[in-house]
C-alpha cells in the first residue's frame, strides 16, 4: 500500500494542476475574447470599480501565467501556491460582494458568466481546498516540515484577503468621494411603469400637490396643466392676470401650495394666485430683474440675475417685506472666463430639505445654499471638467458672445430629500457609446456631502430624448418629446432620501 501511494499523490498533483489550467486558460481567454466588455462589467463591480483599467488586463495576465507554470513541474509548486493565492482572492471578493456590497453586479466573463455569485463561491471554495491537498502532497515528496507547509499556505490566504478588503476600500473612497470618472450602474435602479402622451413637446414640471403634478408650457405659458401622479387624468386651467399691458417675453409657472406663481424676469414682474382659482395678482413689479427664479414662500424669492455693476451673473433674494427688498451675493458664482457665460446653470430648491442648489452647467461643481444664500457646500460631480471650456469674445457694445460651442457638462437636473438627479452630457471610461446613442445618463449625488451614489439610464422614446426630471419619495418623473414618463424607484435610490420629518419638528419648536 505505501508503495502505491506515491502514484495516487502524483495522479492527485498533476489532476488539480491540469483542472486548473483548464480553469484559467478558459477564463482568461473568454475575457480576452471580449475584453472591452469585461472591463466594463469589472467597472461596475461595487468593489473594484476604481481599479478597473488596472485589474482587466492583470487578472487576464496572472491568469495565462500560473496556467503555464503549471505546465511544468519544476514551476508546479509555485504554480499552486499562485493559484491558491488567486482563488482565496476571488473568494473573498465573491463574499463581499454577496455581503458587504451596495448591490450585487452582473456577472464579468469567463466562468462565472455560467454560474450565479453563490454557485461561484462554492466553486472557488472547492478550488482552493484543492490547491491545498495538492501543495501538501507535493511538499511531502520534497519532506518540507508540517509547520513550514502551513505557513506557507496560511500566508498567501492572509495576503490575498487583505488585498482584496484593502482595494474595496479603496475603491468605494475614490469612487464615492474622489472619483475619476467612472460610473456604477447598479441592477434595475429605475423601473418604467407608465406613460402619458400630452400631445406637445412644450410642456415642464411647475411643482406638485397632494399626488397633483403641475406643468407649465412654454408655447401656451398662461395655461396651467395637472396630471394626477398615476398618468391617468390630465386638466388644464386657463390663468387669467390682473395686469397683462406688459412687454413680457418669456413668462414661466411655478407651483407651492397654497399659491402658484407667474413670472418674467425680462418685465421684470411676480404674479401670485390661490390654487384652484384661475386669478393671478401683481406681487412684484420692477423689483429686480433675473433670469431664474425660486419660491421660497409667498414674500421672498432667490433669483439669479446680471449685476449691473460687474456685468457678471448672481444670486440674489427677493423679500417683499424687507428693506431694501433685494439682496445680491456677488461671491457665490465664481467667474473663470467671464463672469456670464461660464457661469451659467440652473438654480434648483430641495422641496424636503428647503435647501438651494445651483449646478453648473459648463463645469463639474454644484453648490448647495440655505435659504438665505448662504454657501453651505461647495460639491462636485464626477466627470474632470472642473473649468468652464467657453470661449467669448466681447462686442463694442458691451454684450459678450460665445465664439465656438461650449462643452456642456450637465443638462437637466432636479432634487429631492438630499439627492441631486443629473443629467450628464459626457461619457465616463468604460462605457459604451452605442448605449449613449439610446438613452440619456442620469447620476446621482448626496447633497449634504460629496459622494457620488451611482447612475441609470433613461431610454430614449424613438427620436425623442429626456428633457426634464422631476423626482419624488418614490417615483422620477420624466418629460420626453411630448410624453410624460413615470419611473419608479428601487430600494437602492429611495434609501439615500433624507425625509424632512426632523427639520419640520424643529421648526415647529421655534
Amino acid at each position: 500500500m505505501q508503495k502505491r501511494l506515491p502514484k495516487y499523490r502524483s495522479v492527485i498533483i498533476r489532476t488539480a494542476s491540469y483542472l486548473y489550467i483548464l480553469v484559467f486558460v478558459y477564463a482568461a481567454v473568454s475575457k480576452l475574447l471580449d475584453f472591452e466588455n469585461f472591463r466594463v462589467q469589472l467597472a461596475q463591480s461595487p468593489l473594484l470599480s476604481a481599479y478597473a483599467g488596472l485589474i482587466a488586463p492583470a487578472v487576464i495576465i496572472l491568469e495565462l501565467l500560473l496556467a503555464l507554470m503549471l505546465c511544468f513541474k519544476t514551476t508546479r509548486l509555485t504554480g499552486l501556491y499562485g493559484s491558491f493565492f488567486l482563488m482565496v482572492a476571488f473568494t473573498v471578493y465573491i463574499y463581499l460582494i454577496l455581503n458587504f456590497s451596495d448591490f450585487v453586479p452582473c456577472s464579468c466573463g469567463g466562468i462565472i458568466e455560467k454560474l450565479g455569485w453563490t454557485e461561484h463561491l462554492v466553486f472557488n471554495i472547492a478550488f482552493a481546498a484543492l490547491a491545498v491537498v495538492a501543495i501538501v502532497l507535493l511538499e511531502k515528496e520534497k519532506s518540507s516540515r508540517t509547520v513550514v507547509v502551513i505557513l506557507k499556505s496560511v500566508l498567501p490566504s492572509l495576503l490575498a484577503a487583505g488585498l482584496v478588503v484593502g482595494l474595496f476600500l479603496s475603491s468605494e473612497h475614490i469612487i464615492k468621494q474622489e472619483n475619476n470618472f467612472i460610473r456604477r450602474f447598479g441592477q434595475h435602479p429605475i423601473r418604467d411603469e407608465k406613460s402619458l402622451d400630452m400631445g406637445a413637446n412644450s410642456y415642464y414640471f411647475a411643482g406638485m400637490v397632494d399626488g397633483q403634478i403641475y406643468l407649465g408650457n412654454t408655447t401656451a405659458p398662461l395655461i396651467l396643466t395637472t396630471v394626477d401622479t398615476a398618468l391617468t387624468t390630465k386638466k388644464s386651467i386657463k390663468i387669467r392676470l390682473d395686469n397683462t399691458g406688459h412687454p413680457f417675453r418669456f413668462i414661466q409657472a411655478q407651483v407651492k401650495p397654497p399659491h402658484f406663481y407667474l413670472y418674467d424676469g425680462t418685465v421684470p414682474v411676480i404674479y401670485r394666485g390661490q390654487l384652484g382659482d384661475s386669478l393671478a395678482y401683481t406681487i412684484s413689479f420692477e423689483d429686480c430683474y433675473f433670469s431664474q427664479l425660486q419660491v421660497i414662500d409667498s414674500l421672498s424669492f432667490v433669483f439669479r440675475a446680471q449685476s449691473s455693476q460687474t456685468k457678471t451673473q448672481v444670486l440674489g433674494r427677493l423679500n417683499l417685506y424687507q428693506n431694501p427688498k433685494v439682496r445680491l451675493n456677488e461671491t457665490l458664482l465664481e467667474k473663470q472666463v467671464d463672469g456670464m457665460f461660464d457661469t451659467d446653470g440652473w438654480l434648483l430648491r430641495d422641496e424636503v430639505t428647503r435647501e438651494l442648489l445651483y449646478v453648473y452647467t459648463y463645469r463639474n461643481q454644484f453648490l448647495v445654499m440655505d435659504r438665505e444664500l448662504n454657501l453651505l457646500r461647495k460639491l462636485h460631480t464626477i466627470d474632470t471638467t472642473s473649468r468652464a471650456q467657453v470661449q467669448v469674445r466681447a462686442l463694442s457694445d458691451g454684450r459678450h458672445k460665445m465664439d465656438a460651442p461650449p462643452l456642456q457638462v450637465n443638462k437637466t437636473q432636479a432634487v429631492h430629500g438630499q439627492v441631486l438627479f443629473n443629467q450628464s452630457n459626457l461619457m465616463g471610461k468604460f462605457e459604451s457609446r452605442e448605449i449613449w446613442k439610446q438613452a440619456a445618463v442620469v447620476d446621482l449625488y448626496r447633497t449634504g456631502k460629496q459622494e457620488y451614489l451611482g447612475s441609470f439610464y433613461v431610454h430614449d422614446r424613438g427620436k425623442n430624448k429626456l428633457s426634464r426630471l422631476f423626482a419624488t419619495d418614490k417615483h422620477v418623473f420624466v418629460l420626453s418629446g411630448s410624453e410624460i414618463k413615470r419611473y419608479r424607484f428601487a430600494q437602492a435610490v429611495t434609501r439615500h432620501f433624507r425625509t424632512g420629518e426632523a427639520e419640520n419638528l424643529e421648526q415647529s419648536r421655534q
